[in-house]
């Protein structure tokens, strides 16, 4: 087998397909082979009655997976034109909604590190299951980027504000937090997960997992939900920004100061593609949306100078373009949002997602 194909495993172990992302030197990080190989795994199961559920785990000690290849992003949008990723991301999101309608349990163990791609092959999932080891997060203002793989449908859903939070901070929540925000269901110790694997080669879904789930270790998020609700409903980034210097809370400043350290362009984008998405009805319409924004990202200076400073020079200091908030116009903000025509991502919308008893 090629290092492609060994990138990612799957294999059938009893009434269980498991999808191992194996990069884990990389963290998992997604390549567009890799989100072929996971849709070929779907393909071949979904109709195969030896097999009863699907997991999704991640090689290594350190997480799921930390996103999509972006190293990948910066050398194509430099240099190739953008059309490399444009194809990475039409496959991604496609899988992203395959995800979600999956006709069998599709079982994500989201354990260490879950960001950005990694957050789209497992939030979607019908059983999402966090440990005390989980950071989930949707970093991508932070590299001149817009939440995608469905993460504006996710983070809209979320209760309150708290959605709007985190896509504009990128902040990192742990488990209780992902499970507040709806990004996961349930709670399983992580020292528990090769038991719970193991259940799972030889017993439903259904039957296992009330054995495995505990309570979640306090989170955070819960108890800063007044300020946040407050403050990001505002109808500006400049406003939100504004409410939450002014407020008073530590975290409230704390978080005006990240979002401040983050892409202008990006931010409105991301506040203007969050509040779409709540009008826009199923995943399907804000993945179209979303690869609308990511599209016209590729031909816009952030993404690239974004990349270059945390992960090509990691001198973590971006020049923006523009540099603030009040510099980026309504019409720069439209563009990302225009039809591409015949370059379209068009998704059919199938049956509803599964109704889980759990």
């Amino acid at each position: 087998m090629s290092g492609h194909e060994d990138a990612v495993l799957a294999t059938v172990e009893g009434r269980m397909g498991r999808i191992t992302l194996n990069r884990p030197r990389a963290l998992n990080a997604l390549t567009h082979e890799m989100v072929r190989r996971i849709a070929a795994a779907l393909d071949d199961w979904e109709h195969d009655p030896a097999v009863e559920s699907v997991v999704i785990t991640g090689a290594g000690e350190r997480g799921l997976c930390a996103g999509g290849d972006i190293r990948g992003i910066y050398e194509d949008a430099r240099g190739g034109g953008g059309d490399a990723s444009a194809a990475f991301w039409r496959d991604e999101y496609r899988l992203n909604a395959r995800i979600a309608r999956y006709p069998k349990p599709y079982v994500a163990l989201m354990d260490g590190i879950v960001m950005g791609g990694g957050v789209g092959v497992s939030a979607h999932g019908s059983v999402r299951i966090v440990t005390e080891r989980s950071r989930v997060a949707m970093p991508e203002t932070g590299i001149g980027f817009v939440p995608d793989v469905g993460g504006t449908y996710l983070l809209a859903l979320a209760p309150g504000q708290l959605g709007t939070h985190l896509a504009l901070t990128g902040a990192t929540v742990g488990a209780a937090d992902a499970l507040l925000c709806g990004l996961a269901d349930h709670f399983v110790p992580a020292d528990r997960l090769p038991e719970l694997l193991k259940a799972l080669a030889t017993r439903a879904v259904a039957d296992v997992l009330p054995s495995f789930v505990c309570e979640a270790p306090p989170g955070e998020l819960g108890a800063h939900q007044e300020w946040i609700d407050h403050c990001y409903a505002a109808d500006t980034v400049e406003a939100i920004v504004n409410r939450l210097l002014e407020n008073g809370a530590p975290g409230a400043k704390a978080a005006a100061e990240s979002i401040l350290a983050k892409s202008p362009t990006a931010l409105k984008v991301t506040l203007a593609a969050l509040r779409a998405a709540r009008g826009l009805g199923p995943l399907e319409a804000v993945l179209e949306q979303e690869y609308r924004v990511s599209y016209a990202a590729l031909s816009a200076p952030d993404l690239v100078e974004g990349i270059r400073a945390q992960v090509i020079d990691k001198d973590r200091t971006p020049q923006w373009t523009p540099t603030t908030l009040t510099e980026v116009t309504d019409d720069d903000v439209a563009r990302f949002f225009a039809p591409l025509g015949d370059r379209e991502l068009t998704l059919a919308t199938g049956d509803s997602p599964q109704e889980v008893p759990w």
